[in-house]
């Protein structure tokens, strides 16, 4: 085959390329505009909104006036505190319970399903108070640790972080383990198997084959429940008390305290930026563009 040949095949190549995503950026065409439309215009409305001072100028104050106040960066910490407790609470509680499904038959796995749904099957504010009934200073768990002696008083379970931390991460289990099953699901049991051939323990294989490829269904949970913890509002309100200040609480403070929205646009953008951050550091550590989801 001649050199003249191989460019003609190159650039015929080439055009087939193009073409193809051509036609794939028309597919996708739709999709990009309903997220051009309904993510990326509302991130810049509120940018704008919180950077416009008196008579619609450009204008600092507003981030200014929030960090001339120290609460509110406090409120902001408390809310990175509160969403890294959720995850790591729904960690340690859904990864031995994904774990267990896949062992189950599948009839108990389904039961166990609707289980970890039930959250989702009734209301937040139900869901709420069922815990404010629990955690109560007369609620049942209280009321069992004194009537078996394990205390003297009732303890300090509502009104506070640890009720936070409860409430929402039992809501917030079922987005963990689905997707961890559904990736455990997919490993490979002959890579057991042959770990076990090799004279590896029980204990080995699993720390060595299976987490290590169950660990980026793990951590895609782990991050969908950081995000999605911060912009709780319900939970928080109710079993916080208003003693525990959430950052969508101060949010909805500010919009009812200050002459406009431009002080709670400068907290939700404030707090993107820092969750941004958070999540990038955390990808370039854990490295996960080089993590397989199975084997």
């Amino acid at each position: 085959m001649t050199g003249a040949t191989l460019d003609l095949n190159r650039a015929e190549l080439r055009r087939d390329e193009r073409r193809e995503q051509t036609r794939l950026t028309m597919l996708a065409a739709p999709a990009l505009a309903v997220i051009l439309i309904v993510v990326v215009a509302p991130l810049f409305w509120m940018l704008w909104i919180s950077l416009k001072g008196p008579g619609g100028t450009f204008s600092f104050d507003n981030y200014r006036l929030l960090l001339e106040e120290g609460t509110n960066i406090a409120i902001i910490g408390t809310t990175l505190k509160i969403a890294f407790l959720v995850t790591v609470f729904a960690t340690v509680i859904g990864y031995p319970l994904a774990y267990l499904m896949t062992q189950l038959s599948p009839g108990w796995t389904r039961a166990i399903v609707i289980a970890i749904m039930m959250p989702y099957m009734t209301s937040v504010l139900v869901l709420t108070y069922a815990w404010i009934m629990l955690l109560g200073r007369r609620g049942i768990v209280n009321n069992v640790l004194v009537g078996i002696g394990i205390v003297d008083d009732p303890l300090p379970l509502l009104f506070n972080t640890t009720a936070n931390v409860i409430g929402m991460a039992h809501y917030m289990l079922p987005l963990f383990v689905l997707p961890l099953y559904a990736s455990m699901r997919s490993i490979d049991r002959t890579c057991m198997l042959a770990a076990a051939s090799l004279g590896a323990s029980p204990t080995v294989s699993f720390w060595k084959v299976y987490f290590p490829l169950s660990l980026p269904g793990a951590l895609a949970g782990a991050f969908l429940i950081f995000v999605i913890s911060l912009a709780f509002f319900i939970i928080p309100a109710a079993l916080g008390g208003g003693r525990v200040m959430m950052i969508a609480h101060q949010i909805a403070t500010a919009i009812s305290t200050y002459d406009g929205f431009g002080i709670a646009a400068a907290l939700g953008m404030m707090l993107l930026v820092v969750v941004a951050a958070i999540l990038f550091v955390a990808s370039r550590i854990l490295r996960l563009d080089r993590r397989r989801a199975g084997p």
